[in-house]
């Protein structure tokens, strides 16, 4: 997710697409992924053709179409959560961006089928752009600026709010099918993104002014968080079974303690033997 400056109850069974060291590797290119792949690919050229031929008209069209919060939210441009996850800031954007929505997306749509990975990809996206214009509206209030340039005319474009929405899923349906880090070292795919959640989250902690809207990142997670668990009713329910697991955890812990001790009472003491 990149910030334009002037030029993202579920199962935790070992879903069939699982399989393959580093997420969906090995999987080909499923049909919704495809589709946006060549979307992305087709508006990022675009975007380059305009810039070829006047940056005047390239910076209108990241600022119609990127997400810019006085825009949309004074200006009504009311497509602009959709249309921001299309823009890409450079080449190494874009690339990252569609290689993760291959490896990890691949596998969530042949398992879910291509509506259900299309509704959740969106929901992810758009839902991670509109917490970014929450959040940005909220610093901006408290005062906060960045390099001089008001916060709420800021564009944000890139897909990474979905990417970390399908990022999470993966690492809650698949949670121990190894991702290897530079090819080399596999970690569960739980953990992986665990990291990436935890590092978004600090990122969101300090602030604007990176050029990168980590915001954005987390909100895709925690989007992603809400659509599996089925909303916030079912994150209540969830967060009630896993304290309800731990107590029972926790019980049977001292129960396996104290049988300990109570076999070792009953061990009679052995008179065949010379006590030293």
């Amino acid at each position: 997710m990149g910030t334009y400056r002037g030029w993202g109850r579920p199962s935790y069974r070992m879903y069939g697409g699982g399989h393959g060291g580093y997420g969906g590797l090995g999987s080909l290119l499923t049909p919704m992924v495809k589709k946006l792949i060549i979307l992305n690919a087709i508006v990022f050229v675009l975007t380059l053709l305009l810039g070829t031929f006047t940056e005047k008209l390239a910076r209108l069209f990241i600022t119609e179409f990127g997400l810019v919060p006085e825009k949309f939210i004074f200006g009504l441009r009311l497509w602009q959560p959709v249309t921001y996850l299309f823009l890409h800031g450079g080449f190494w954007h874009l690339f990252f961006n569609m290689f993760a929505l291959w490896m990890f997306g691949s596998t969530l749509e042949r398992d879910w089928g291509s509506r259900r990975f299309l509704r959740y990809y969106l929901f992810t996206g758009v839902g991670a752009g509109l917490f970014s214009v929450l959040m940005t509206a909220a610093t901006a209030w408290l005062g906060w600026a960045t390099q001089g340039q008001p916060l709420m005319s800021i564009p944000t474009i890139g897909a990474s709010g979905a990417i970390y929405g399908i990022l999470l899923a993966f690492g809650l349906l698949y949670p121990n099918v190894p991702i290897y880090i530079l090819f080399l070292f596999p970690i569960p795919a739980r953990i992986f993104v665990l990291i990436f959640g935890v590092m978004a989250f600090m990122s969101a902690l300090q602030g604007p002014g990176s050029g990168v809207s980590h915001v954005a990142h987390l909100g895709g997670m925690l989007l992603g968080l809400f659509y599996l668990y089925g909303g916030v009713r079912g994150l209540y329910k969830a967060a009630l079974r896993r304290y309800a697991d731990w107590r029972l955890r926790q019980a049977r812990s001292k129960f396996d303690v104290y049988m300990r001790e109570q076999d070792e009472e009953d061990i009679p003491p052995r008179h065949d033997r010379w006590i030293h």
